[in-house]
């Protein structure tokens, strides 16, 4: 019986592969940006259902703008922004880069 307890969770965007740059750490990010959680919630232990609730959350607030980030307020557009570069930079200071990833999927 596969019980609450056996059920996988996530590691947590801080922990996540790719210094979080995975579609969970997008979902995240754009949470984060939306203020549906703060960005202090790393996500840590969740399960899968919790990062749907989560993914259907953040896309019915980009729904409202398009899904552009052009479309934004100018407030939503700031935050975007600012988590984005913060991201980046912590990603790349894990080691991620992206020119590999951009190269392995060609």
């Amino acid at each position: 019986m596969n019980t609450r307890k056996d059920q996988k969770r996530y590691t947590g965007i801080d922990k996540d592969l790719n210094g979080g740059m995975t579609d969970t750490g997008k979902i995240i990010r754009d949470a984060w940006v939306f203020g549906i959680i703060p960005e202090t919630e790393t996500c840590e232990g969740w399960l899968a259902a919790g990062i749907q609730s989560l993914w259907e959350k953040t896309s019915a607030e980009w729904e409202k703008y398009g899904f552009l980030v052009s479309n934004l307020p100018e407030d939503l557009r700031q935050r975007f922004y600012r988590i984005q570069f913060d991201a980046v930079k912590r990603a790349k200071a894990a080691g991620w880069d992206p020119e590999k990833e951009v190269d392995e999927d060609s």
